[in-house]
């Protein structure tokens, strides 16, 4: 483009007038000349060459989480080569299950160590680890998307709120036991993370993760690596995909260049190295269907229909502290029962942090998708006007404190609002999950724990100081059991009780309650 300016003085004044013109040139092309798209193919017709460069002591970033978007096609291949390829590091949400995800390498002892959030899923793997014969780096879901994503960026290290003031911080949860267990003693300790204050908050500094391969499985990709993922499959597997020096990618459907919709495109191709084609079938690990959420419970054993009529009453309690239109975060079991108690004209948008908001009901059998699970791996729906992403952007949702209200379960919590749920030091490692991420903006996101009010045999778990490692500090706003509500002062560290449930008195309450706390004058009932 180029422009002429006129001067033209006026005859009847002084005034001079002053003309532009511009002119502009076009091309069909931003570039000189007509230079077509490369379209060099990127599929490799055998699964095993494609994995050949796969080495030991290598770092593997493992998609998918529980069973939806699993790479089986690649690790099955991987695990032909258990003779040669050993001592790998396997990064993935979870361990596995069975002979499927991370399970495959475990049952062909190539994996040294597991970089994971919720491994204690898989029962072989959580035996190992009690037992000093497995290392392990225990993330919290949302650092670890976001670690991952890191690297694939550009950045070394982040600071973030979650998991200050907690083991995670503090480095106490040991990568691995000496052989035998904690009685033994550990091995290889925690990693300690520096803090810092920021603006009035406690922040943890976190390293990024850099993989040397990555197994991604995908719906659908072209041949030079373009790829599409569905529903809830999309989860690790992009910024996995961004991440590693090599990036292999088993596709359930390869189509022609040009064929995918530029803004259908959830991963560019120019982060992926190789293509296969996916042989392996996809499996659902918790299948749930709507009639069997409504069953009929008389079938149960007393014991089980009494346990179960009290964690529906504690979750009818929790469905009054949820408002119209609220984007609501429900942890597994017991609160994912409150949505049936939400008060008549209420509702909600239900995120799942591996992807989902406007997740629907159970399915139908006709329903069923093994794309479309929640945080538990249960099977589910959406509502019209849901969408789905990738893990990096649900816990960009979560630590940014855009969801309104989290409900969780605990095994303990202190009257300062400390929550504890995710593990006990040598006899039960299930995982963070996104726990931590999910309690790490009080301010913004109202955290409120459902639980019984004592554990096996009557000890309290509401305490004056949580005994087990902290999920989060002075994070939880209301405590609900089948006995009580407290509110929680964060601040002052000290919990008023604000109702009682039907039959139970404040000298029950006191009895069954591990510290002191104050009594509203006027006290509610449900």
């Amino acid at each position: 483009m180029y422009a002429q300016v006129y001067r033209v003085r006026l005859a009847s004044s002084k005034a001079t007038l002053r003309i532009s013109a511009f002119a502009s040139t076009s091309r069909k092309y931003s570039t000189p000349v007509d230079t077509p798209a490369p379209k060099k193919s990127k599929v490799w017709d055998s699964i095993d060459d494609a994995v050949k460069d796969v080495k030991s002591g290598d770092t593997l970033l493992c998609g998918g989480f529980g069973l939806a978007g699993i790479p089986d096609t690649l690790l099955g291949a991987l695990a032909k080569r258990k003779d040669t390829v050993k001592d790998l590091t396997g990064v993935s949400n979870n361990a596995g299950s069975g002979d499927s995800g991370l399970g495959k390498l475990l049952n062909t002892e190539q994996l040294a160590k597991v970089v994971a959030s919720y491994p204690g899923g898989n029962k072989k793997f959580e035996t190992l680890f009690l037992q000093g014969a497995i290392s392990m780096e225990l993330v919290p879901q949302g650092t670890l998307a976001e670690r991952i994503r890191a690297h694939a960026a550009g950045i070394p290290a982040f600071f973030t709120p979650t998991g200050a003031s907690t083991a995670v911080e503090e480095g106490s949860i040991p990568q691995r036991y000496n052989e035998g267990g904690l009685a033994n003693g550990v091995a290889i300790p925690g990693i300690p993370k520096e803090a810092r204050e920021i603006n009035g908050r406690r922040y943890v500094l976190e390293p990024s993760i850099a993989g040397d391969v990555a197994f991604i499985r995908a719906w659908k990709v072209d041949e030079v690596g373009n790829c599409v993922f569905r529903y809830a499959s999309q989860n690790f597997s992009t910024a996995m995909a961004k991440n590693a020096k090599l990036t292999i990618v088993e596709a359930e459907n390869i189509v022609p260049v040009g064929s995918i919709s530029p803004n259908a495109i959830h991963l560019p191709g120019i982060y992926v190295d190789r293509i296969v084609t996916a042989t392996t079938e996809k499996t659902i690990e918790v299948v749930t269907l709507a009639q069997e959420s409504s069953a009929d419970e008389s079938a149960l054993s007393p014991e089980k229909a009494a346990a179960q009529a009290q964690r529906r009453y504690i979750a009818k309690r929790a469905a009054k502290e949820i408002k119209d239109g609220f984007y609501v975060n429900l942890g597994i079991g017991m609160p994912t029962l409150v949505p049936e108690y939400l008060e008549k004209g209420v509702r909600v948008w239900l995120q799942s942090e591996n992807g989902i908001l406007g997740m629907g009901p159970y399915p139908t059998k006709e329903q069923l998708d093994a794309d479309l699970i929640n945080a538990g791996k249960e099977t589910v729906t959406l509502v019209p006007g849901a969408s789905v992403f990738d893990s990096s952007e649900s816990f960009a949702m979560i630590r940014g404190g855009h969801i309104d209200v989290a409900i969780l379960g605990a095994m303990e919590v202190s009257q300062a609002g400390d929550i504890a749920n995710f593990m006990i030091p040598g006899k039960m490692l299930k995982g963070i999950g996104g726990a931590m991420d999910l309690v790490s903006n009080p301010e913004k996101t109202k955290v409120i724990v459902v639980m019984e009010h004592t554990a096996k045999g009557g000890r309290p778990k509401i305490l004056k100081q949580c005994a087990l490692p902290l999920t989060g500090a002075r994070t939880v706003s209301t405590i609900i059991t089948e006995l009580a509500v407290f509110d929680v002062d964060r601040v002052a560290g000290e919990l008023t009780l604000t109702d009682l449930a039907q039959g139970v008195t404040v000298e029950e309450v006191r009895a069954k309650t591990g510290c002191d706390f104050k009594v509203r004058s006027h006290l509610g009932t449900w």
